[in-house]
């Protein structure tokens, strides 16, 4: 049995049950998933989560299934790296790396949501899913709905990374790419929600999906000895991944758990798609819409469902957040990829060039306790890269041309 109570609107607090409904008929604000604390705080221990596989799935009683998990039961639990090269590198005293690059099954933090999502579909009784993607999503759904013998309709951007489309294809959904961009998409699939039965996992399956973020913050409190960190870098691109991770570390105090929380959470978005940046730095509650125009296309959303509960976030901690061009992006997937051997997709680079400027400005103590929280694998984009790294070194099949190189790179 699960302790959710049931759906709560996030603007005028009225309830529903728990069905596949993702908006109030009232005041169309965006539903909630509340939970029965008091309960969970009698049976979740740390000893109970310690004596669990590690999945995501360890944190059971604070997701959103009513019974035992059916999808995603090898998801989740990534490595916490102390990531102490990149960390001499900035003058950072404790650096952490949060690397969901090795996420299961496809390599991104959106296993995480979509664990969730499709065991609560599976509940609910759905046989066919879908989604709205800027890539990570449609692979995971196209990854885990296999796995869990349901019919896929995926619906992407026409312009997404080709490997992105190749990846997706490879699990075998119904892959609908529309031309336009993300926010086009996303319009579509909210019409074609309204037609057909199907858990589509980021629009009437949405309050639930978004739950499974939360893991990521868990794992965070757990890996760092039961405790909070001083900061924590979040990409931003609907804004729900920052909100859930904060809504997490609040939630393990609930519990008891952890007895406080003092960490200031900061955005990172690339310039070229920077609403809720913008936000913060103008002091606005207003989310403007942008069109797209990064690299960074897995957070290239130009009008954010959660833009505005993030910058509430931001603000509630005295965090800040900060805009990086391509080129720092691209720098910053180098960076971190020849400190700590991990390579990031473009939303990494964003991660670690914006926290870069918030070190560099002073948001960011040098002696903070500082979380990055690193969302994709860099082979998903290999692409950005590109053209901005070495050459290989071209020998003859012999000795002799090998230590003509050899005195070559060891000169330079």
């Amino acid at each position: 049995m699960g302790f959710v109570r049931g759906l709560k609107c996030r603007e005028c607090g009225r309830e529903y049950p728990v069905d596949p409904i993702y908006v109030c008929e009232f005041c169309f604000g965006p539903l909630e998933v509340v939970y029965d604390y008091d309960g969970i705080k009698k049976v979740l221990t740390k000893e109970k989560i310690l004596s669990r596989p590690q999945n995501l799935w360890r944190y059971k009683e604070l997701l959103p299934i009513d019974g035992e998990p059916t999808v995603g039961l090898h998801s989740g639990f990534t490595p916490l790296v102390r990531a102490k090269k990149l960390a001499e590198h900035l003058g950072m005293k404790e650096l952490y790396i949060k690397d969901d690059t090795v996420t299961h099954p496809t390599l991104s933090f959106k296993d995480r949501v979509v664990a969730v999502a499709l065991s609560k579909a599976k509940e609910f009784g759905f046989d066919t899913v879908a989604c709205a993607s800027t890539g990570n999503l449609a692979h995971s759904v196209s990854a885990h709905g296999a796995a869990a013998g349901l019919k896929r309709y995926i619906f992407i951007p026409a312009t997404l990374e080709q490997s992105k489309i190749v990846a997706s294809l490879a699990y075998g959904p119904n892959l609908i790419a529309v031309d336009g961009n993300y926010d086009d998409v996303n319009r579509l699939c909210s019409e074609v929600a309204n037609k057909h039965n199907w858990a589509f996992v980021n629009i009437n399956i949405r309050p639930f999906y978004a739950e499974g973020s939360k893991t990521q913050g868990y794992e965070i409190i757990e890996q760092l000895g039961w405790k909070t960190p001083d900061a924590v870098v979040v990409p931003c691109a609907s804004g729900s991944l920052l909100t859930k991770i904060w809504k997490s570390f609040k939630e393990m105090k609930e519990i008891g758990i952890i007895d406080n929380v003092n960490t200031k959470v900061f955005s990172a978005q690339a310039t070229g798609c920077s609403p809720i940046v913008a936000a913060i730095k103008e002091g606005t509650d207003v989310i403007r819409p942008v069109k797209p125009d990064t690299i960074a296309k897995s957070l290239a959303i130009g009008n954010p469902a959660d833009g505005y509960y993030a910058t509430q976030v931001i603000k509630e901690t005295g965090g800040f957040g900060a805009d990086v061009s391509d080129a720092e992006i691209i720098d910053a997937i180098k960076l971190l990829a020849e400190t700590e051997g991990i390579f990031a997709e473009t939303a990494g680079g964003v991660t670690l060039a914006s926290a870069m400027k918030l070190i560099d400005s002073g948001h960011i103590s040098k002696g903070d306790v500082t979380v990055l929280c690193i969302t994709g694998n860099g082979l998903k984009t290999k692409e950005a890269i590109e053209g901005h790294t070495g050459e290989p070194h071209h020998i003859d099949p012999n000795l002799k041309s090998f230590e003509e190189v050899l005195k070559k790179i060891t000169s330079a």
